[in-house]
């Protein structure tokens, strides 16, 4: 780790604690009422006593969000690179797209519990519906914008045309993907704990939030699994921004800095 890296490391940190602080002294002194805010030792304290069920309520939001992203991005990464290259595939798709993308995922509770019952399929069900749109409208907005001259120039060359979907476009809208992947996961993590606080599943962050949390008022227990699903999302994105953008994307940042 270089000098510049280690000391925005050290801001970040300094700035948590002064945040953890500052929520400190506004809960003892300003609202001096620990329902309405719990002070950070109150929640610290609930982790001690949830250290053996918070971990599988983490596995099982898990679940639900993996069987959701990856669904959602086989099916949006496949749509969108299908209707973006081929016209008369985006005629065909692009009214059915439209209507069904702004409807809210939560309106589709009712039909999971239908379809898939009180389990995790059904949770992930939810998840699937919020990740899928953003994938694909950012694959389709890649493999649309594939250059004319890129793909004259590989014709020239020698790629046959059947190739120049998996050759060309595919690479050339990896970024967008990548970007469409990333939104996806953050709106697909709002979708697992909308759907476990629905009743779409018995288990999770969410289920345990809303349904066991709220109604005993254990206000300290609930900012304690609030700050938990924030933090599992900037684990997930840092670890996404790692291995896609830093690893597989790497050749990108370097055109960028070149240019």
């Amino acid at each position: 780790m270089n000098l510049t890296a280690l000391k925005g490391r050290i801001l970040e940190v300094i700035s948590l604690c002064v945040a953890v602080f500052l929520w400190q002294m506004v809960s003892d002194y300003v609202v001096r009422n620990y329902f309405i805010l719990p002070s950070p030792y109150l929640v610290a304290r609930s982790l001690l006593e949830l250290w053996t069920t918070l971990p599988v309520d983490i596995a099982i939001s898990m679940l639900h969000f993996g069987i959701g992203l990856s669904l959602g991005t086989v099916v949006g990464v496949s749509v969108g690179a299908v209707t973006g290259w081929f016209r008369v595939a985006d005629r065909i798709a692009d009214p059915i797209i439209e209507i069904i993308r702004p409807i809210p995922p939560l309106a589709w509770v009712p039909f999971a519990i239908v379809w898939f019952h009180l389990t995790h399929r059904a949770a992930g069900f939810i998840v699937f519906i919020g990740a899928v749109f953003p994938i694909l409208i950012n694959t389709y907005a890649g493999f649309r914008g594939v250059p004319r001259d890129l793909v004259d120039a590989a014709l020239v060359l020698g790629c046959k045309k059947e190739k120049l979907m998996l050759r060309v476009a595919f690479p050339y809208a990896l970024p967008s993907i990548a970007t469409g992947v990333r939104i996806g996961m953050g709106v697909g993590w709002m979708c697992v704990v909308a759907a476990e606080m629905f009743g779409v599943s018995r288990s999770g962050l969410g289920y345990r939030l809303f349904q066991i949390f709220y109604p005993h008022h254990k206000m300290a227990e609930l900012m304690l699994y609030m700050l938990i699903l924030g933090l599992i999302s900037l684990l997930l994105d840092r670890v996404f921004r790692h291995f896609v953008e830093e690893r597989l994307l790497a050749w990108k940042k370097e055109l960028v800095a070149e240019a």
